[in-house]
């Protein structure tokens, strides 16, 4: 499975659906959830490819989401491998951000408003 470049915007009527995936879903796959959560039209959720994740990647999740965006190319295979017939048509990107970050550290959420944006078309935050 390939990561590429498409940027997607949200659906009339309807919200965007990204799925953000790490290993633990402890602390880069939360904060990102958190972040992009807070834009108009768009629905975050965090998973983890480890069985003790605190919301393990499942079929529901995959089938539920419009992106799936990745942390590491590991969390790409492993993704890939399990749950390949259900990513057919689907953006499955990798965001390439390694496990290096806190909770909601400023420097991941800098990384992560730098790099989704690629694939995500963000509406300003309504304050």
């Amino acid at each position: 499975m390939l990561c590429f470049r498409h940027v997607v915007k949200p659906g009339q009527g309807g919200a965007l659906n990204l799925l953000f995936i790490c290993s633990a879903n402890r602390l880069r796959s939360p904060t990102a959830e958190r972040v992009f959560s807070a834009y108009p039209g768009i629905q975050a959720i965090g998973a983890g490819t480890s069985s003790s994740a605190k919301t393990p990647v499942s079929w529901r999740l995959i089938e539920w989401a419009d992106i799936v965006l990745v942390m590491e190319k590991s969390h790409r295979d492993e993704v890939a491998k399990t749950y390949g017939e259900l990513l057919k048509g689907k953006r499955f990107v990798c965001l390439d951000i390694p496990d290096h970050y806190e909770l909601m550290q400023p420097e991941l959420i800098t990384l992560l408003k730098e790099r989704v944006p690629e694939y995500v078309r963000l509406s300003a935050v309504e304050t």
